[in-house]
C-alpha cells in the first residue's frame, strides 16, 4: 500500500527571466515584466511529496522531521532571500522560471529521499502559478 506524505515550506527570492544571447526588446517582448534589468520577487510556497509503503516498524513512509531538516537545509537556506540570478549557481546558465526552480529544488532533495520513494515537487511563484515535477 503507497501513501503520499508533504510537507509544505515557503521562501522568498528575486529573479529576472531573460536570456544573455537576446536583445533586451526580445526580453521584454517574450518575458514582459518578469525581464526587468532590476528584477523582481516572489513569495514562493512549496510543498514536497514522498510515496512510498509504509515501514512496518515506525509506521512511517518517511519522517517527517527528516523531511522538514532536508528542506530547511538543501532549499530555504539555499534559496531564501536571495537574488536567483546571481547568488544561484545552478542559475547561473539556466533561467530561474518556476519550472527549472522546481526542477533544480527536485535535484537537490532526490538524493538524500531513498531511491525506492517516489519524489514530487510543486513549487507556487503566485496563489494562482504554480508547476509540478516528478522527476
Amino acid at each position: 500500500m503507497k501513501v503520499k506524505v508533504s510537507r509544505k515550506a515557503h521562501f522568498n527570492a528575486a529573479h529576472r527571466l531573460f536570456r544573455h544571447d537576446w536583445a533586451d526588446e526580445r526580453n521584454k517582448e517574450v518575458f514582459g515584466k518578469c525581464s526587468n534589468p532590476n528584477y523582481h520577487g516572489h513569495n514562493y510556497e512549496l510543498i514536497v511529496s514522498v510515496t512510498g509503503e509504509i515501514d512496518k516498524e515506525t509506521g512511517f513512509v518517511m519522517d517527517m522531521k527528516v523531511l522538514k531538516e532536508l528542506i530547511k537545509d538543501r532549499i530555504e537556506n539555499v534559496l531564501d532571500h536571495k537574488n536567483l540570478n546571481l547568488e544561484v549557481p545552478e542559475f547561473k546558465d539556466l533561467n530561474p522560471t518556476a519550472e527549472n526552480i522546481a526542477i533544480v529544488i527536485w535535484n537537490k532533495l532526490r538524493g538524500h529521499i531513498d531511491a525506492s520513494k517516489e519524489l514530487e515537487v510543486v513549487l507556487y511563484e503566485t496563489p494562482r502559478n504554480f508547476v509540478t515535477y516528478s522527476g
